[in-house]
């Protein structure tokens, strides 16, 4: 389907929706970005609900999709409806590229608008649109669970997804008789040591080698780009219910982030928290969040001088925390410490043993904001007892306990990763002695000068030093 753009016809798209039919013959990327920045505009300005933008485009044609109001959020009933119609009949194959956080923010952002080429990181993606028969541009559709688009393409299809890279995609054989769901998984910001818009332009990247790959085996595909929750949601509170004056803003720490406690006999002896549990079975492969999913603790254990949290994710993914308490009479007191993290997945396995930085005080929780194994490693991994070694972790925000939980529900007092001494201070204090010591040799320098006793008077006879003196 293709669609001529004109004055009034852009004037009157603008102002009765947002789903838009590209066509080859929409070459100018200005008007398709000014036009998805004003609607994105809108859409942020009248929706409080959590919502995430949804783009597909095709290799064969899509159905049209009828434009709703401006500021209507698509359902997921509408969702359904068209996809029913887009994947009706016949094998299909199709393209998921499912971001971790995707927002309309995200586009308005990072997009480059108003025909700033160089500075857009969707450049593949933009050009996709472009060079495709049909593509439909959904900014906000309703958002209801990190699984909804995946297990209704599934259902769809009725095939199960296939994870997939751009590397192994290259030499994978695929059957277009039949009908094919590649999954390709694509990392957000948090928790990145790169900016978002970096991340952002790495994933167009992984994109672009996706969809050239495809083009190589000539085989017809539907491509899907959206994320597993939005980026950003913005909340709406009743103001009936909001105190008249002023008032404290708290920041609001409900991300989405879980507390994992293991109850025994006797009550709760071992908690976990973080932000991300980040891990990654190739350097190339995208990080696979756990946070976002429930695990199940069976096989955790605690006694007195040795703990074991067993994190069970539908027996998919394993993590295994193995920690252990001793007493060293040199400072008179017990020591827990985080011995091995092992990781287990599809059969392989891969272990990390804990340095000495992980540890604390039995009585005390361990937390540190970083704890990696491949950048100034917390978990060293241990190439004799695992088959893999490209796997990695990366806790982001990590806090564990697992003995002395005398506070019941909550952690016991902090002992962070970070020392009181930090390299920063240490060149400060290095660097301050250094102009101290300066300065103090300096002003004994100036001390020790002699002032002159003995002036001429040009009036009088000329000053005769002896040389006895």
């Amino acid at each position: 389907m293709t669609v001529s753009w004109s004055a009034s016809r852009e004037h009157n798209f603008a102002e009765k929706g947002y789903v838009k039919m590209a066509g080859p013959r929409c070459t100018t990327r200005v008007r398709l970005m000014a036009f998805i920045t004003f609607f994105f505009a809108v859409l942020a300005t009248v929706s409080s609900t959590a919502q995430v933008p949804v783009l597909l485009w095709s290799s064969d044609g899509l159905p049209p999709l009828a434009s709703p109001a401006a500021g209507h959020i698509i359902s997921n009933d509408q969702l359904t409806t068209y996809l029913n119609s887009a994947f009706g009949s016949g094998p299909h194959t199709v393209l998921l590229f499912l971001q971790d956080k995707l927002s309309k923010d995200d586009f308005t952002v990072f997009g480059g608008v108003y025909g700033n080429d160089k500075d857009s990181a969707f450049q593949n993606l933009e050009a996709a649109l472009h060079s495709s028969s049909s593509s439909v541009t959904l900014p906000a559709v309703e958002w209801s669970g990190s699984s909804a688009i995946p297990a209704l393409l599934q259902e769809k299809l009725g095939v199960a997804p296939l994870l997939v890279d751009a590397d192994t995609l290259s030499h994978l054989s695929i059957n277009a008789s039949i009908s094919n769901l590649l999954l390709i998984n694509l990392p957000y910001c948090t928790g990145s040591q790169k900016s978002c818009k970096e991340v952002l332009r790495d994933n167009d990247e992984i994109i672009g080698q996706v969809l050239s790959s495809m083009k190589d085996k000539n085989v017809p595909y539907t491509a899907i780009y959206t994320g597993l929750q939005p980026s950003r949601v913005i909340s709406e509170t009743s103001m009936s219910s909001q105190p008249v004056g002023r008032s404290l803003l708290q920041a609001d720490v409900t991300n989405g982030t879980q507390l994992i406690m293991f109850n025994a006999t006797g009550g709760p002896c071992i908690m976990l928290w973080a932000q991300d549990l980040n891990i990654s079975f190739s350097s190339t492969l995208a990080w696979v969040d756990l946070t976002k999913r429930t695990p199940d603790l069976t096989g955790s254990m605690c006694n007195g001088t040795s703990s074991l949290l067993v994190l069970n994710y539908n027996n998919e993914i394993v993590l295994r925390f193995a920690m252990s308490q001793k007493f060293y009479p040199v400072s008179g007191r017990n020591w827990f410490t985080l011995d091995t993290v092992q990781l287990q997945s599809n059969g392989s396995t891969a272990n990390f043993l804990g340095r000495r930085g992980i540890y604390a005080p039995a009585e005390y929780s361990f937390h540190c904001q970083t704890v990696n194994s491949f950048r100034d490693a917390l978990l060293v991994p241990n190439s004799t007892a695992g088959n893999t070694t490209e796997w990695r972790l990366n806790f982001i925000d990590f806090q564990i306990q697992g003995f002395g939980l005398s506070n019941g529900t909550n952690f016991s007092y902090a002992s962070d990763c970070a020392g009181f001494f930090t390299p920063g201070i240490w060149m400060g204090l290095l660097t301050s002695l250094l102009m101290l010591y300066i300065f103090v040799y300096g002003l004994h320098m100036i001390m020790q000068l002699n002032t002159m006793d003995r002036f001429d008077d040009p009036k009088g006879p000329s000053i005769s030093v002896p040389q006895s003196e």
